[in-house]
């Protein structure tokens, strides 16, 4: 399937890998794509590494298996480059999009990256200032829509605007810190 793209998320437990992912697929999904969107379960905990998974395509699916080649890979937790092969698998021509206040040429040579596009965004310090606390999740959302140019923005903020409501209804500075924090990784992502 030529067409398809598939995305690998990496995390600790408790940052919002598997609901980035998810919300990912329901913007996709209400966009007229198939989707795959499902999490990597084991023994994890809280601060534990996680992967979750997408699949998107303007054709159905017929994979139902784990992603080991995937075309972005969005990493919420730099740490867990230095313990896990975040990059294991990405195509030569992938797309790496790190959390981090790094420039992606200091990530490229830290890292000893060949090849790939690197993306960095400060997601840690959006959500902060936007949420008023470390959940990387929403502003990586929103850095992954910028680079893969896979989905529209507007649509994304809408879709998303709608899921947070019913989870958050009586919160809405958490529906409005989300969104503003999408908005800005959008914006600030940058890349090599």
């Amino acid at each position: 399937m030529k067409n398809m793209v598939e995305i690998r998320w990496h995390g600790r437990g408790g940052q919002g890998a598997k609901t980035a992912a998810l919300l990912f697929a329901d913007s996709a999904m209400s966009s007229g794509k198939f989707i795959q969107a499902f999490p990597e379960y084991g023994p994890e905990r809280m601060g534990a590494p996680v992967q979750s998974f997408d699949r998107l395509s303007d054709e159905p699916i017929t994979l139902h298996c784990g992603i080991t080649s995937p075309d972005i890979v969005v990493i919420l937790d730099p740490t867990l480059m230095a313990t896990v092969d975040t990059t294991a698998g990405v195509k030569d021509d992938g797309v790496i999009i790190i959390n981090t206040a790094l420039s992606p040429a200091q990530i490229r040579k830290e890292m000893g990256i060949k090849g790939k596009k690197i993306f960095t965004i400060d997601a840690s310090g959006i959500s902060k200032s936007t949420l008023g606390r470390e959940i990387p999740n929403t502003p990586m959302l929103g850095a992954l829509i910028k680079v893969s140019k896979l989905l529209d923005i507007e649509k994304v903020l809408d879709d998303t605007k709608k899921k947070l409501e019913k989870k958050f209804r009586t919160k809405p500075e958490l529906i409005e810190g989300n969104l503003k924090a999408i908005k800005r990784a959008y914006e600030e992502v940058k890349g090599e």
